[in-house]
């Protein structure tokens, strides 16, 4: 029978390079403007969203100089600064943003090394815990690119480093210039296109940070078998969402988004949700099959 153990704290994931946090982190990105786009509507309430995530245990916060763009590393910067012992901030450049919904991949040296600069300045931090890629610009040398990662690092400017929406095969690429730490990928109950990027990331000993991590569609819709989930456990769909995630890897590192208090302190309950082997199962199957009919339509 599965059963939710109420207190029970995330398990930890040691990040290459960086250290040992909870399992389930907190997004950034949403606690900018509306459409994700700009400052927010309340900025007192993203600031207190902030602010009450590390409150509640969360050790590990991803954004990325894009989010906004230019306006959740500083929203974190206000809330959090100076930070407390233990908490690290992962950051990404390498995709600018000219249009709410236009991301442009740009991974020059110079532009890279200007957004790290950026970013130290404006996170108020003498080095980057985790950089990542935001996406490999696929019109300059992936050579320019990882070995203006691994400058950056060995220049002390960043700690560890990381990729997101690789292939298998970009990250063994990249594993020659750096150490990967992380990987970040779409990645969730529906959506199974980089499972052999997960399957690597565990196995090569790689932090998976999969974004989008609670979208299951029509499964956590009335009659839905997320919803349904929810019910027998008295938790919600995302959290039920989330604790699948969990049991799924080891290498797993969810960080659900929201510019809400509540809904933060929702996901958060995630971390004490336990699926057993045949809850985990029969939503693994329905899943799987979701991300196929979805694949086929």
């Amino acid at each position: 029978m599965t059963q939710i153990t109420h207190g029970a704290s995330a398990p930890t994931i040691d990040i290459k390079d960086l250290g040992t946090v909870q399992r389930l982190g907190y997004g950034a990105m949403r606690i900018t403007g509306e459409g994700i786009w700009g400052e927010p509507t309340d900025h007192a309430a993203a600031v207190a969203t902030v602010r009450r995530a590390v409150e509640l245990g969360v050790d590990f916060i991803d954004t990325a100089d894009s989010y906004g763009p230019d306006v959740s590393e500083r929203i974190i910067a206000e809330a959090l600064h100076p930070y407390p012992a233990g908490l690290h901030i992962a950051t990404k450049a390498g995709q600018a943003r000219p249009a709410p919904h236009k991301w442009v991949p740009l991974g020059r040296a110079e532009y890279l090394r200007q957004q790290v600069e950026l970013s130290l300045r404006k996170l108020k931090v003498e080095a980057l815990d985790l950089f990542q890629l935001h996406r490999i610009d696929p019109k300059v040398d992936v050579e320019e690119q990882f070995e203006t990662m691994r400058a950056l690092q060995d220049e002390g400017k960043v700690r560890a480093l990381g990729l997101s929406q690789v292939s298998v095969a970009e990250l063994e690429t990249a594993a020659g210039y750096f150490t990967v730490a992380s990987v970040q990928n779409r990645y969730n109950l529906t959506d199974r296109s980089s499972e052999d990027v997960l399957d690597y990331a565990e196995a090569n000993g790689i932090a998976f940070i999969p974004w989008a991590p609670i979208s299951a569609g029509r499964l956590a819709g009335p009659g839905g078998a997320v919803q349904d989930a929810a019910e027998q456990l008295s938790a919600t769909s995302s959290q039920v969402a989330l604790a699948w995630l969990l049991h799924r890897s080891p290498a797993m590192l969810p960080i659900p988004g929201t510019s809400s208090v509540k809904h933060l302190e929702e996901n958060l309950g995630a971390a004490a949700l336990r699926l057993d082997e045949e809850m985990f199962a029969a939503l693994d199957a329905v899943g799987r099959a979701e991300h196929e009919r979805s694949a086929t339509t």
